[in-house]
């Protein structure tokens, strides 16, 4: 099964935006930064233009631009926004609540799942956006022809 990355995919377009404070970046642009279609970037993206971390205008001058400052946007605000777990769940079929032996490992494996996401989230909002975008370091936009602007 193959791992959502929405999340990596969120936060790598956020990175950008961070990067771009004074221009607002089309989904195409982000696309090519991000080597995915700009649907993908509009869906992701609008997920967090609900959760009010971006915001969107249309028109010539148009794109997306980080609606918060960076230091105010916490890792667990972003994965909040993005609806997912970072967690496998696992919990057995519906057709099998009635024997006892799934009930007692589901409950036991809900419990530990519950703390574990609990950890997760508590950890996530003691990281901000800014924190990452300075990590990251700035990289150019658009490299030279046939070079990753992340292996520099």
């Amino acid at each position: 099964m193959k791992r959502s990355s929405r999340l990596s995919l969120a936060l790598h377009a956020l990175v950008h935006l961070y990067h771009q404070p004074d221009t607002a970046m089309t989904s195409a642009t982000l696309a090519q930064c991000l080597m995915t279609n700009p649907v993908v970037v509009r869906r992701v993206l609008g997920e967090l233009r609900e959760a009010g971390i971006v915001s969107a205008a249309k028109g010539r001058e148009g794109g997306w631009r980080l609606a918060q400052p960076a230091d105010q946007i916490s890792l667990q605000s972003i994965h909040a926004a993005m609806g997912e777990s970072l967690l496998i769940r696992t919990q057995s079929d519906p057709g099998d609540e009635h024997c006892a032996i799934v009930r007692a490992v589901d409950g036991v494996m809900g419990e530990f799942i519950a703390d574990a996401e609990a950890l997760l989230a508590a950890r996530l909002a003691r990281v901000s956006l800014d924190d990452i975008a300075r990590q990251a370091g700035p990289y150019p936009l658009h490299p030279p022809h046939g070079e990753n602007a992340h292996a520099q």
